[in-house]
């Protein structure tokens, strides 16, 4: 059964916070909220947390899974950028896109796009979200909650509690957020492709 935790937008409380850490860091599959909308996300290097995600979502092995990182620093330590690169990534971050980039060694490699050794990556400015990862001193490997028989993602916390009861271990409510996903810029061929128009404003990368 779910644990529902109820977070205040704006200042979320560092004991709930922490107890929602204690869940990943058991191992845990939370349901979180974030500046595009719900996302699901487990600790890096939770192989379980992965396939339960591929099950809620039913995702085959080609889906592009995304590191969720604090800042810069931590994200610059999964994917290889160059100069120009660097420059377009940092300038729209924190934000709600995702940059695919090709992966350094750090990145595990389950994670990794089977041709293109890829990964998608992305900094949340998200209040709550941000909070979280600061409490957790790690990544978030996450995946947009877009169920299979929906056509746009969840987004209040109680409606996911009662569909993902016995699917996820906690849900993190912090109020409704949007339906939706972060627009996606895929760097791997050097100059930008968008692969998915969404939160994020697509004409820096035009």
């Amino acid at each position: 059964m779910a644990k529902y935790f109820d977070v205040h937008p704006e200042n979320p409380q560092r004991r709930t916070v922490g107890q929602l850490v204690e869940v990943l860091r058991t191992g845990g599959l939370i349901a979180y909220p974030t500046d595009s909308c719900y996302a699901l996300g487990c600790r890096l290097g939770n192989s379980s947390g992965i396939d339960r995600i591929r099950t809620i979502r039913n995702l085959d092995e080609k889906h592009h899974f995304t590191l969720v990182c604090r800042d810069f620093a931590q994200l610059g330590q999964f994917v290889r950028m160059d100069n120009q690169v660097f420059r377009a990534v940092k300038a729209s971050t924190p934000g709600s896109y995702t940059f695919i980039l090709p992966a350094t060694k750090e990145a595990p490699r389950r994670l990794l796009h089977p041709r293109t050794k890829t990964v998608g990556v992305r900094i949340p400015d998200h209040v709550v979200t941000q909070a979280l990862l600061a409490e957790l001193d790690g990544p978030l490997l996450s995946s947009t909650l877009l169920l299979p028989d929906h056509d746009v993602p969840l987004t209040q916390g109680w409606e996911i509690k009662e569909r993902l009861e016995h699917e996820v271990d906690a849900v993190l409510d912090s109020g409704e957020c949007g339906t939706d996903p972060t627009t996606v810029i895929d760097f791997s061929g050097g100059d930008p492709e968008i692969l998915r128009r969404g939160a994020g404003d697509p004409a820096p990368f035009e």
